[in-house]
C-alpha cells in the first residue's frame, strides 16, 4: 500500500528513518535499525565486506521502478561476496536523495534492497539518510564460514574458463525497452539480475577454483580484468558464449552486433571462474550449471579474430 503523498522535507530524517524501519522489518529480523551501529554475530571464518553505489543518473534505466533500483543497489554488493564464495550476513544501506522526492518512492528503494537481501538469506541492518542528488550506497557483509575466498589472481596457464549462465540479457533489455520491443526475460535480466550466491558457496567449497569474479562490467572487461590479476592471458570461443535469447531477436530487430551485446555491455551478475581442466568432473559435480567459453594463456597481445576473442593481462606488474 502507498504511503499519503510526503516528502523528505516533511517528515525529516527521524520520521523517514522510522518508516524505512517498518518497510523492512519482518519476523526474524535481527534487533537493529535503531542505534548509530549494528552489532552482527561473527560466524566462523572470514569477515568479507563490500560496498558500491548506485545513482538515479547513471543506474536507472527507462522503466526502471524505484523497488527494482533498491534491489539493483543491493544486488550489485551481494553479487561481490557471492563472486567470494561469501555467505551474505547483513546489508546496509546509505541514501542521498532530494529533499523533494516523494517518501513512498525512498520506502519503495528500501523494499527493493530488502527483498534481495532476504533472497540472499539475510537482512538489512542498517543505514544512513541525507539529502542529496539521488545516491544509493550499499554495504554488504558476508562470512566465508570456513571456506577459502575465491580471488582474481590465482588463474594459472591451462585452466579452463567457464560462465554460470547467459551473456547479453540486460543489453537486449537495454535496447528493447528503448525501441518498444517485448522481451520480457531479457527487461528483468536488464531491472532484477540475480546474484548467484549459492552458486559462488558451492564453487568456493569445492576448493577447485582458481579465480573467480562477477561479471557486473561485461565479459571483456572483467575478462582482462582476472588476467590483469592473475598475470595471464585467455582465449574466448565465440562459438561457446552462452547468449541470452533476446540477444538474437534485438540483433534481428534493429542490427545492433551480438558481439556488443555479449562482450562489452556488462550487467550479467553471473560468476565467471577458472579453474585446472582436470577437475572439470568434481565441478559438475557441485550441481553449479556452467559453460566452457575458453582457456587461460600465457599470451601478451590482445587480438581479436573472427570467431575468437584473444585477451591477455599484463604481467609486467
Amino acid at each position: 500500500m502507498r504511503l499519503v503523498m510526503a516528502t523528505f522535507r516533511e517528515i525529516g530524517e527521524r520520521g523517514l528513518v522510522d518508516m524505512i524501519r517498518r518497510t523492512v522489518l519482518r519476523d526474524g529480523s535481527p534487533d537493529a535499525l535503531t542505534d548509530d551501529a549494528s552489532v552482527l554475530p561473527r560466524g566462523s571464518g572470514d569477515l568479507v565486506v563490500c560496498m558500491d553505489a548506485l545513482t538515479f543518473e547513471r543506474h536507472m534505466p527507462k522503466g526502471m521502478t524505484y523497488e527494482q533500483f533498491g534491489w539493483m543497489a543491493a544486488a550489485a554488493n551481494v553479487s561481490d561476496l557471492a563472486s567470494m564464495g561469501a555467505r551474505p550476513t547483513g546489508l546496509l544501506a546509505s541514501m542521498n536523495v532530494p529533499v523533494s522526492m516523494d517518501v513512498a518512492d525512498i520506502c519503495d528503494i528500501m523494499s527493493g534492497i530488502d527483498q534481495c537481501a532476504e533472497f540472499a538469506g539475510t537482512y538489512v541492518v542498517g543505514g544512513d539518510t541525507k539529502p542529496g542528488n539521488g545516491t544509493v550506497a550499499v554495504t554488504a557483509i558476508g562470512s566465508m564460514e570456513g571456506r577459502r575466498p575465491m580471488t582474481r589472481s590465482g588463474a594459472r596457464t591451462g585452466d579452463v574458463i567457464a560462465v554460470t549462465g547467459p551473456l547479453g540479457g540486460p543489453a537486449a533489455g537495454f535496447h528493447a525497452v528503448a525501441n518498444g520491443i517485448e522481451l520480457k526475460e531479457s527487461v528483468d535480466c536488464l531491472m532484477e539480475p540475480i546474484p548467484r550466491v549459492e552458486e559462488g558457496i558451492a564453487l568456493a567449497e569445492s576448493g577447485l577454483v582458481t579465480s573467480c569474479m562477477d561479471l557486473s562490467d561485461g565479459l571483456s572487461t572483467c575478462v582482462n580484468t582476472l588476467c590483469r590479476a592473475s598475470r595471464v592471458g585467455a582465449i574466448i570461443e565465440w562459438d561457446l558464449l552462452p547468449m541470452e535469447e533476446g540477444v538474437r531477436v534485438i540483433n534481428k530487430a534493429l542490427g545492433i552486433p551480438e558481439k556488443d551485446m555479449v562482450m562489452d555491455w556488462g550487467g550479467e551478475y553471473e560468476l565467471l571462474f577458472t579453474f585446472d581442466r582436470k577437475d572439470l568432473d568434481a565441478i559438475a559435480d557441485t550441481d553449479v550449471q556452467f559453460h566452457i567459453i575458453g582457456l587461460v594463456t600465457e599470451d601478451e597481445c590482445m587480438l581479436h579474430r573472427d570467431e575468437r576473442y584473444e585477451v591477455i593481462g599484463d604481467g609486467r606488474y
